[in-house]
């Protein structure tokens, strides 16, 4: 099988990983891709929010599967155009990627479904915003309605700082605080069959202690020693299979990877937002467990043969993720510095190095951050301290100016 995949950042490096050991996989390639991705893949240059220069690279390639990784592309109907090229493609239409593009578009599924998820108005005018901040009080939640990279969300008990975060936003959705640990948990469907993968769970704030701005994600761990056993089959009946039936049922069927973003609340599961591609840094801890080789499974949903796949089969160790974000991050990152010891990390059991934001320096030759996250540091291990002790063990070993990471992904767990 020959495979195509369209990104540059760290989730694109860990699909590419993942792909680079399948045996079945006989031609890997990466668009844009990146420094790392350019050692496990053959990358090329492309416009990833074109969708017609997408499909005519696939086209060249003689590509068996496309694998649109970034949520902008989905949005953008940059799956829709290689599929219309006769190419299977693992990733949602536009109209089924709304579920990401736009949260009003999501609640309005979740209602119609049934799906569990927080109280919630949608807001156009400062009126509007006053009254629904008003209803729910602090901490307030204010989310933009479209793509934000992950940065779009609030959370906050300054009125004023709820407040000017809903003004800037043309749409906006302010919900009720959910209480309780948040969990992430993906799904492989092919609009039809749904097959959840194991969960994650995710750290959003920069600094230690789950203090400090939003970001998009600052580390990962699976499995979740914590969780309910019956966790993944209750969000399977009660939110995931809804909502891809919910889809159908309008005449745009979601096919690709759904990702349910849950807060496990005192009054149960609830989703606080859904994705349409794998997140990223959940993929990095989610994939390092997969058994089940990734190309067949991606294109069984591509092509819809997921009811009569296997069942997935997994390690019985856990991985561990440490993002090591640019100066700055999450603001304006400082990019062009130089990145060293990453043949050093990679060289500790059990670890690896993903890319995220990086480049290849022309002059020099050296590799230099190109974004605001831009390593992923991945340790696997029998258990979660022995992956976390190897990941920060190979994160010790990298060297960014001004480089930044949080020192307890995963700790106590």
């Amino acid at each position: 099988m020959k495979v195509l995949v369209i990104g540059g950042g760290a989730r694109e490096h860990a699909l590419c990983r993942s792909l680079s050991l399948d045996p079945d996989v006989t031609a890997l390639h990466c668009a844009p891709g990146n420094a790392g991705i350019a050692a496990v893949a053959e990358v090329h240059p492309v416009d990833a929010l074109d969708g017609a220069a997408v499909a005519e690279l696939a086209a060249s390639l003689g590509a068996d599967l496309v694998v649109v990784g970034p949520e902008a592309p989905l949005v953008a109907g940059v799956a829709d155009a290689v599929r219309e090229r006769g190419i299977p493609a693992f990733g949602p239409s536009a109209e089924a990627a709304r579920l990401e593009g736009s949260k009003a578009f999501a609640k309005s599924v979740m209602a119609s479904a049934n799906v569990p998820t927080a109280r919630s108005y949608v807001c156009t005018t400062p009126a509007e915003i006053d009254a629904a901040l008003d209803a729910f009080g602090a901490p307030y939640v204010v989310k933009d309605d479209g793509l934000a990279a992950g940065k779009g969300v609030v959370v906050t008990s300054d009125l004023d700082v709820a407040r000017a975060h809903a003004l800037a936003c043309d749409q906006v959705v302010i919900e009720e605080f959910l209480d309780g640990p948040e969990v992430s948990l993906f799904a492989v469907t092919d609009g039809d069959t749904v097959v959840p993968l194991q969960p994650a769970q995710d750290f959003k704030r920069a600094l230690d202690g789950d203090q400090g701005p939003n970001t998009g994600g600052m580390g990962a761990y699976s499995p979740l020693p914590w969780a309910d056993p019956k966790l993944v089959d209750e969000v399977l009946e009660t939110v995931l299979r809804p909502t891809v039936d919910e889809l159908r049922r309008r005449g745009t069927p979601f096919s690709g990877l759904l990702y349910a973003g849950l807060a496990i609340t005192s009054r149960g599961v609830r989703v606080i937002e859904f994705n349409a591609r794998f997140g990223d840094p959940e993929t990095q801890v989610v994939l390092a467990r997969l058994k089940t080789p990734l190309a067949a499974l991606l294109h069984a949903a591509a092509t819809g043969t997921l009811a009569s796949f296997p069942p997935l089969r997994w390690t019985d160790g856990a991985a561990v993720t440490v993002v090591i974000a640019s100066h700055n991050y999450p603001g304006v990152p400082r990019t062009g510095d130089a990145i060293e010891g990453l043949a050093e990390a990679d060289a500790v059991e059990g670890a690896y190095v993903l890319h995220a934001g990086t480049a290849r320096d022309a002059a020099s030759g050296g590799v230099v951050s190109a974004g605001g996250r831009v390593l992923s540091v991945t340790g696997t291990g029998e258990g979660i301290p022995e992956a976390r002790e190897r990941a920060y063990e190979a994160v010790s070993r990298v060297r960014l100016p001004g480089g930044q990471y949080r020192t307890d992904i995963a700790a106590g767990k």
